[in-house]
């Protein structure tokens, strides 16, 4: 103090007036920003889900629904079971919907629709999904039409026959159906960015237009599709090319690869960013049974965030080839069928 001017400061009287009385303190309401703060939370938590439910509500409205009549076959499931609901897959060969800028060439020249896969699958909330894929030369006695291939019962009954023919000949009950076809399978691949695979040996399908060299490479929807269809995979090795064998089985295998790897797109949250493209452009093309609600679906989306592509258990059914009566090749269930189909209705890990 002693470096201050005090000749600057004015003179302190000898009695100094009485201080004036203390300021009220002004009384705080505990409590008040933070109450603001989570009003003002809240209110954006609800805009933030009714807006996630509009959007939901508007991507549902995209399936294609398939008449309740059109389905009879479909199984009930008692409300509050707690078994595990029954999804019937499959992609048809309808080459109609096919992208512009795909080989149409590499498709043939068919009319019609036929099922090119067909798979069972179900989750077990928690735990894990699996999926059961159906030769479609599987050979079936299709009500009203006399022994064919599995794939035939669709052809000439549609859907609900191909389910009714289904859970007569694995006994395994249906509970909702899923339809996609070549085209609307390509286009939700490419809303994912594609799905990646790694192919130790160049590989390819004449017929089907799938090419790769060796090593890493990410599958757009045409190319996704090609593999998925093919059936007569090749290898190059040794300097030649040579089938890879397997036939019909091999096929299934590569679907459910592809399926496992779409799940595990959906499922990583580097695609976040895809899902809102993703899910308008999924139920854009599919057709589905009128009970598959929105609620369900999100139900299921629930449960499967938890889960990993390890957690997806596959099998096809065994089976072995046989010529029939008619002199047509078909392929019937071997002895190890019956496990399989058990564990899948029941839930646990396929032996």
């Amino acid at each position: 103090m002693s470096n201050v001017n005090t000749d600057t400061f004015p003179a302190i009287p000898k009695t100094p007036p009485p201080p004036p009385p203390p300021t009220p303190t002004p009384v705080k309401r505990k409590g008040g920003f933070a109450k603001k703060a989570v009003l003002v939370l809240l209110v954006l938590a609800i805009v933030a889900v009714l807006g996630t439910i509009g959007y939901l509500k508007w991507t549902e409205s995209k399936i294609e629904r398939i008449d309740a009549s059109e389905l009879q076959s479909l199984s009930t499931l008692p409300p509050g079971s707690g078994a595990p609901v029954n999804f019937l897959v499959i992609a048809t060969d309808d080459r109609e919907n096919l992208p512009d800028d795909w080989n149409e060439d590499a498709f043939g020249e068919f009319t019609g629709r036929r099922t090119d896969v067909m798979m069972l699958a179900h989750m077990i909330p928690g735990e894990r999904i699996q999926l059961l894929s159906l030769p479609r030369d599987l050979m079936v006695d299709i009500e009203g039409h006399g022994t064919n291939r599995l794939n035939a019962s669709y052809v000439v009954g549609g859907p609900d026959l191909l389910i009714k023919t289904v859970q007569q000949e694995t006994g395994i009950p249906v509970h909702h159906f899923v339809e996609i076809d070549f085209g609307g399978f390509g286009r939700i691949v490419d809303s994912l960015g594609g799905v990646t695979f790694d192919f130790p040996l160049p590989a390819r399908d004449s017929k089907s237009g799938f090419a790769v060299d060796a090593g890493s490479h990410t599958l757009d929807g045409e190319m996704a599709v090609a593999y998925a269809r093919s059936r007569q995979y090749e290898v190059y090795e040794n300097g030649s090319w040579s089938g890879t064998g397997g036939g019909d089985i091999a096929r299934t295998q590569r679907q459910q690869d592809i399926m496992v790897q779409l799940f595990d797109q959906v499922a990583s949250p580097s695609s976040a960013f895809n899902l809102p493209a993703f899910l308008p452009t999924f139920a854009d093309n599919i057709a589905a049974d009128e009970g598959l609600s929105l609620g369900l679906m999100t139900d299921l989306a629930r449960a499967a965030l938890g889960l990993r592509s390890a957690d997806i258990d596959r099998a096809t059914l065994p089976v072995k080839n046989y010529k029939g009566n008619d002199g047509r090749a078909y392929v019937i269930p071997t002895e190890d069928a019956p496990a399989v189909i058990a564990a899948f209705e029941t839930g646990d890990p396929y032996p």
